[in-house]
């Protein structure tokens, strides 16, 4: 095995497995979100944000993803060296599983806050800010991930 092997599986992991939180993220708000629609389909935007911050999990590891595919040789740059390509597959290992625990996480706060939001329009930005509060550490993930890979290629191992 050589290092493209190891950056491409973690390109393949972040996108994954950050992508998967997202979708059972936004999955389970979208079914919640559906049920107060069918009440009321005038709460359509406010369901629609809600629904949607789960989302970015997701897009957090597709960039780290994206910018690995970069840096190691798929869409430009040089072949990693096997320790540059376990340092990849290391970082994007951040994101790919702080995206798929906080999607599911910031899923079951979104669901949540719609069931609040739907009974008082009054409880939208309460809900928006605790379910904001989960994005924070998907957030870190994706930092941890992006120093990472954009520090590989400078290093000599």
């Amino acid at each position: 095995m050589n290092g493209l092997f190891f950056a491409l599986l973690g390109a393949s992991l972040a996108t994954a497995l950050s992508g998967f939180g997202s979708a059972k993220g936004v999955g389970n708000a979208a079914q919640a979100s559906m049920g107060v629609l069918s009440e009321d389909p005038s709460k359509f935007g406010k369901m629609l944000v809600l629904t949607l911050l789960p989302g970015t999990q997701g897009l957090y590891g597709f960039i780290v993803g994206f910018l690995i595919l970069v840096n190691c040789g798929v869409l430009g740059g040089d072949l990693p060296s096997t320790a540059q390509g376990l340092a990849y597959l290391g970082g994007a290992l951040a994101i790919g599983i702080g995206g798929m625990v906080s999607g599911f996480a910031q899923g079951r706060a979104a669901v949540s806050g719609i069931a609040m939001s739907a009974k008082d329009d009054k409880n939208f930005s309460k809900a928006m800010v605790s379910i904001t509060l989960v994005e924070i550490y998907a957030l870190l993930s994706f930092i941890v991930s992006l120093l990472v890979v954009i520090s590989v290629p400078g290093l000599d191992i």
